[in-house]
């Protein structure tokens, strides 16, 4: 079964500036590897055999170092955004996606099998999946709580708030596109309040694995600390 991927690489990464002045986010390096290297590296090992990049800003920068693909031994093509389309709607200009396709963003670093998410989602004839993580977040301050007249009823120190969030890696039906409109920014947070809206299924797919999202400084930092210690269970190819 063939298996085709979308990588999203046209953000600007204004949350790593100023990193990302000189590069754009996607080639942020991480160990000896931009991180869109250690992605593609990842599905060509996963069994995808077509990658498509969405790209944007500094485009000509990621087609320069990523080219057909052939040095990784997968098909790499490209989709130039005009305009900023968001996550969801670059998709409405790829007019040849499959019936099943994975869509990633590029900035994701993570040990999940997505080949293994792909075969479970076309098995189990999802609409749409979403890989998503738990996370902890620390309020640094006493909370408190008071009634109508501000006086106490609860207090709080520094409580930990758990949450599930989305790791950024999902697997589309194409049928899902039918809702997204064309050459409008669209992003994957209008897709997901309108498929709530509609009764849509929606899968979501709890991975407690290793999950970083180099988009944000702290995960990024974390990244290139942790790369050489995990990079057998991030490339196993040993590469």
């Amino acid at each position: 079964m063939s298996r085709r991927a979308v990588i999203l690489a046209g953000g600007r990464g204004s949350r790593l500036r100023p990193y990302t002045v000189v590069l754009p986010k996607p080639l942020m390096p991480i160990g000896d590897y931009p991180i869109l290297e250690v992605i593609v590296r990842q599905l060509a090992r996963y069994g995808f055999d077509r990658i498509t990049l969405a790209v944007n800003h500094q485009a000509e920068i990621v087609r320069a170092f990523c080219g057909d693909g052939s040095k990784w031994g997968i098909n790499i093509d490209y989709s130039l955004e005009t305009m900023p389309l968001s996550t969801v709607g670059p998709l409405k200009l790829l007019s040849d996606l499959p019936d099943n396709f994975l869509l990633m963003n590029g900035d994701v670093l993570t040990d999940l099998d997505m080949g293994r998410l792909f075969v479970e989602h076309v098995g189990q004839r999802r609409l749409f999946t979403i890989a998503a993580s738990a996370r902890t977040q620390i309020v640094d301050f006493g909370v408190l709580q008071t009634d109508p007249q501000n006086q106490l009823t609860a207090f709080e120190e520094k409580p930990k708030i758990d949450y599930l969030v989305s790791m950024g890696v999902y697997v589309v039906n194409r049928a899902v596109l039918d809702h997204v409109p064309i050459g409008q920014k669209y992003g994957f947070d209008n897709l997901m309040l309108d498929m709530l809206a509609r009764k849509a299924p929606v899968h979501v797919e709890r991975y407690s694995g290793y999950w970083l999202d180099i988009g944000r400084v702290d995960d990024y930092i974390r990244a290139v600390e942790e790369f050489e210690n995990r990079r057998h269970l991030l490339l196993p190819d040993g590469k």
